[in-house]
């Protein structure tokens, strides 16, 4: 199973610059663990200690964010396209 997963800039010093990698999985837990066997310590960037996806990060699939399907436990199918994003926040007072 190919799922393709976009990588935003802050997280490319783990994928040697990649924009976009593969991984496979059948659920995004799945996916970020496989991610890890490659890309080692990038797993530990998107995922707090508990296993939940960290506050400030972002994860789309298909361009549907996670958080409004099952989070961590969200299925994949192959030809999947993950996005992961950082929260960005700043601007003036």
């Amino acid at each position: 199973m190919a799922i393709e997963v976009r990588i935003p800039t802050i997280l490319r010093t783990y994928t040697d610059g990649e924009k976009a990698v593969e991984g496979s999985g059948t659920t995004l837990a799945d996916l970020l663990a496989d991610l890890e066997t490659r890309h080692a310590g990038i797993q530990a960037r998107i995922v707090d200690e508990s296993g939940d996806l960290r506050r400030f990060v972002n994860i789309y699939l298909n361009d549907e964010d996670v958080r409004f399907l099952q989070g961590i436990a969200t299925e994949l199918s192959d030809g999947d396209n993950v996005t992961i994003l950082p929260a960005v926040a700043g601007g003036m007072r």
